[in-house]
């Protein structure tokens, strides 16, 4: 160990590379940037660091790594958090393997920033858990500490520190390399069941997150920078220690006061007044503290998400009244709020709802100063905001409540019979889809390496069913292009894919290619074009030509936006043509850095049908092969005879061309 005098930010880089962080992505935005800059120059060998084209990139480079196991983090400021949020609340359902460190640095003031929003409601709404350092000392020790946590409990989890955190300059204990964790990734390992987003899989991860929140809120009751300080009566810079047994960073001392409801110390504080703070303003309350002549019990919250609710109760058995000192919003105020109606403690909360404390704005050492001063000289007189004043109901609640209509409609005597259930119809590809010839033709071209194909979110979506299985990960909409250039700068010798429609390709995978070209990626772009916006109901889209009123409008090309980006190397061919196609995979795929295929094909619900095809009895030799190989719906078996449905085949002649004695035929002409 030694010491050097660090910004915050450095020392947040610090941190994340003595964790062992394999790659790190972010975009600029004050208070966050020299984090990652700090990180690309204190790295040490084997670790990549990007500026990615935007947060959303960052965040889906990120997650692809870390799904392969790499220790991870993406940079950001507040606002760019809101551009990232796509990624983030689809990746929240899925989890990482490897640990994910999200550092979103928040703008009180805001000094540079169009928005004060605080990032810790974000962590509620999106369920990620957070953690808020109150110095630069803590933010290198507790980043170490979240990608322990990530990995523990297999989600992102954000940090967030404050300007104050991120400018701000201190003298800070760092380990020297030779203690420098080493984290080699396992490599992404496929799991569809897993790493592909769908409903049914978002259902029940959702009740698996919702149940893991609990306990990690259980957890970070003893989580050792959650802090209970009572006063004391040693003589050292602060007359405060920690509640016992816990060994805080700040360096202060313990004392054996975690059993003493009353609060009372031997300074003879009355116990009954509390201050409750996080990240900076903790930091400014305990040197206010130190100067000040009357004690208060202190509650430092620093996981504000999932909040510590088992610590909370402790520190509020025995108080009447509390301050909460915060930045930005009154998260903390209104947890502990929450918390006294639900147990029924007679404990006045005041914070920046009641207006005891200003509610916009960065907290400072005067202004906690005088908030502190305030509280503990007259909090007694104060008025109490922190509840609204019951109005007297004209009648008992209990009356209150609607009554069932006396003129209601009876209950029927007798229930119908109960109906039968439906038969189970997993959702599949069309008959004749464009995207089915697509993904066999990547498939039989790719056969026998080692691979990635990373899907979206689409009709092409379900060509993760079997027997394509053909979508190794699904997040949200343009995440496969991020996500295959993640799991490439983890694993370079494996052939990374990403599949895009052509609808999707202009809502939100431009920037993924942009990003793959600037950083120099190794991956082949798949757009899948079938001239429509498919599984949302046939809307047109600037590739179509046409807008939803129907007026004709410039038709965009997809071949010149990659060109123009700077793709070299773009092709376009017609899936239905299968040997043309292999072909094409073959030639792009080998091919250096960011190259694309363009399948092009329409949608079968815009075009008519050219035919149905038949199956000659004579020729088939009922090896099964076109339905084992293609799952296409048309194709059914009768009797263990290979028949083609009539009402579904529309003719595209793929299975013609996979059947190895040429006995399917028909459709356009073929034989």
């Amino acid at each position: 160990m030694h010491r050097e005098f660090l910004m915050g930010n450095e020392a947040i880089a610090l941190g994340a590379i003595a964790a062992g962080v394999n790659l790190a992505a972010g975009y600029p935005g004050t208070p966050s940037s020299e984090v990652l800059e700090t990180v690309a120059k204190r790295r040490v060998p084997g670790t990549y660091v990007e500026w990615s084209v935007n947060e959303k990139a960052a965040m889906e480079v990120a997650a692809g790594a870390a799904y392969a196991g790499a220790r991870v983090m993406v940079t950001m400021k507040q606002v760019g958090l809101n551009v990232a949020s796509d990624p983030l609340m689809s990746l929240e359902y899925i989890g990482v393997k490897g640990g994910m460190v999200v550092l979103v640095a928040d703008d009180p003031g805001p000094i540079s920033s169009q928005t004060e929003q605080d990032t810790r409601h974000f962590a509620a709404f999106s369920k990620v858990p957070c953690f808020d350092p109150c110095s630069a000392q803590e933010a290198y020790e507790m980043v170490q500490e979240a990608f322990d946590y990530s990995e523990k409990y297999g989600t992102p989890v954000f940090l967030r520190p404050t300007t104050r955190v991120c400018h701000g300059y201190a003298s800070v204990t760092v380990k020297d390399a030779d203690e420098y964790r080493v984290n080699s990734p396992e490599g992404f390992v496929k799991d569809s069941g897993r790493w592909v987003i769908f409903p049914r899989l978002s259902l029940r991860n959702h009740e698996k997150i919702e149940a893991r929140n609990e306990t990690l809120a259980e957890d970070f009751s003893f989580y050792a920078r959650n802090c209970i300080y009572q006063p004391d009566g040693r003589d050292d810079v602060t007359g405060f220690g920690t509640a016992a047994g816990r060994n805080d960073a700040s360096g202060f001392g313990t004392t054996a006061g975690r059993d003493d409801a009353s609060g009372a110390g031997p300074t003879g504080g009355t116990g009954k007044k509390g201050i409750a703070a996080g990240g900076i303003s903790f930091t400014y309350a305990m040197e206010a503290l130190k100067d000040s002549p009357q004690s208060a019990r202190l509650f430092k919250v620093a996981t504000p998400f999932p909040f510590p609710e088992k610590l909370a109760l402790e520190f509020l058995d025995g108080l009447d009244e509390v301050l909460c000192l915060e930045e930005l919003d009154p998260v903390i105020e209104r947890e502990l709020t929450y918390l006294c109606g639900k147990h029924h403690l007679p404990v006045k909360i005041y914070g920046k709802l009641t207006h005891h404390v200003k509610n916009a704005g960065e907290n400072s050492r005067d202004s906690v100063n005088q908030n502190i001063a305030d509280f503990l000289g007259e909090a007694a007189g104060l008025e109490d905001h922190s509840r609204p004043r019951a109005q007297s109901p004209s009648q008992p609640p209990s009356q209150q409540l609607s009554q069932p209509s006396s003129q209601s409609p009876s209950q029927p005597s007798s229930l119908p019979s109960p109906q039968p259930s439906l038969p189970v119809r997993p959702p599949v590809l069309c008959a004749g889809c464009p995207h089915r010839a697509s993904f066999y033709a990547v498939k039989t071209a790719m056969k026998g390496k080692k691979t990635i194909f990373c899907g979206d979110i689409g009709c092409y979506t379900l060509g993760n069913a079997m027997p394509l299985d053909m979508v190794d990960t699904c997040l949200c909409m343009g995440a496969g292009l991020g996500i295959a250039q993640g799991v490439g700068r983890i694993e370079p010798d494996t052939t990374c894919f990403a599949f895009v429609g052509d609808s999707t390709f202009f809502a939100s995978a431009i920037t993924g290619v942009v990003n793959a070209v600037y950083n120099q990626a190794n991956m082949t772009l798949v757009v899948l074009d079938n001239s429509t916006t498919a599984m949302t109901g046939h809307q047109p889209h600037p590739g179509t030509g046409r807008t939803v009123m129907g007026d004709v409008t410039a038709r965009v090309s997809i071949e010149a936006v990659l060109r123009g980006i700077g793709v070299s190397v773009v092709e376009t061919v017609d899936p239905l043509d299968l040997s043309a196609s292999v072909a094409c995979v073959k030639r792009v795929a080998a091919e250096p850095g960011v190259k694309a295929i363009l399948f092009r094909s329409p949608c079968i619900a815009i075009t008519k049908p050219s035919g149905c095809l038949h199956v000659d009895p004579d020729r088939c030799i009922r090896c099964g092969k076109c339905i084992r190989e293609l799952g296409c719906p048309a194709l059914i078996t009768d009797n263990g005879r290979v028949c083609v449905d009539a009402s579904l085949c529309t003719g595209c002649g793929l299975c013609a061309q996979v059947c190895p004695v040429k006995a399917i035929g028909g459709g356009d002409g073929n034989e």
